[in-house]
């Protein structure tokens, strides 16, 4: 039984799928296995992974069902002792499984562990900003204190065995937008966080990247899911309301100003701060402007992006 399962979900990424098989297979630490899960892709991502010829790669293909159901399929698959998820736009750097195998053997008590990222952009690479204070090479954090800005677990740089989905459950395939994050917050309900300072992954801005999209953002079936859980757990709260912010933003930008009413009568104003809540209410083309500006300015390293 390999040590680390990594699951790779692929849906069109031929321009990026290549090199984020080689980052993986460049690995210091070698007990390993791959599991590919095609999710119907249209482009030349089947002939690109089928030219890596490696016994530890298991590839599967199936018709496009979204990315929540393709993790789950490759969870399914999985008999590694930790679990690892990495997207097909995004890189390792070699000793990112030789990192954290050292951490998950000196602290095994813990069952969830990420590292920090950089972000490339087509104009520069740079560090992602943490709401962590830095006393050492690592913190044990509460993932909700700890995702005010970048959000501390992110796919492609997070680790967890395998018990830890047995107790917080798999990705929630209702929702298909933000079900990463969701299943984030079922898991920091339940498991402290060991973030490790060390930059040991890369996430590639793909601007066709859904992540990106203006419609990205909480479903209301998100937030359903939290409103009595919420009400009790003040930190939770507050993250919740960090994304109703962002949704807001969004559903306005949309033109959707139904829906960002309905979000924004939902937040603690006096907790999110006065900063959000002038954004929140700023004329629609006024939001533009400012949204253009900020956003060009986090793609360069420069702040962050308004969202966050």
């Amino acid at each position: 039984m390999a040590y680390f399962s990594i699951i790779i979900p692929v849906y069109n990424k031929e321009k990026f799928v290549f090199k984020t098989l080689k980052s993986i297979l460049a690995q210091t630490y070698s007990d390993y296995e791959i599991i590919i899960v095609n999710d119907g892709s249209t482009d030349n991502s089947e002939t690109i992974i089928q030219s890596f010829k490696d016994h530890r790669i298991q590839y599967f293909s199936k018709e496009n069902e979204g990315v929540a159901v393709a993790r789950n399929y490759g969870l399914a698959k999985a008999r590694g002792e930790y679990i690892c998820f990495l997207d097909a736009d995004d890189f390792w750097y070699p000793i990112f499984l030789e990192t954290l195998y050292s951490y998950c053997k000196k602290l095994p008590e813990q069952k969830v562990l990420a590292c920090a990222i950089e972000i490339e952009t087509i104009h520069k690479t740079f560090p992602a900003q943490y709401s962590i204070e830095q006393k050492s090479d690592y913190e044990i954090v509460n993932f909700f204190d700890a995702s005010q800005k970048e959000c501390v677990l992110w796919t492609s740089s997070s680790v967890f065995h395998h018990s830890v989905f047995e107790k917080a459950g798999h990705f929630d395939t209702q929702i298909k937008k933000g079900e990463d994050t969701e299943l984030w917050i079922r898991i920091g309900l339940q498991y402290p966080i060991v973030f490790i300072w060390q930059i040991l992954a890369k996430y590639v801005y793909d601007k066709s990247s859904v992540s990106r999209n203006l419609t990205y953002f909480f479903e209301p079936y998100t937030f359903e899911k939290y409103a009595v859980e919420e009400k009790k757990n003040p930190k939770l709260k507050h993250y919740l309301d960090l994304n109703r912010f962002s949704a807001v933003i969004k559903c306005k930008l949309g033109g959707d100003y139904k829906n960002a009413k309905l979000i924004y009568n939902e937040i603690d104003l006096d907790k999110i701060g006065w900063k959000k809540t002038i954004l929140m209410e700023l004329p629609n083309v006024v939001l533009k402007s400012l949204i253009g500006f900020k956003n060009f300015l986090a793609q360069i390293g420069i702040g962050k992006s308004v969202f966050r």
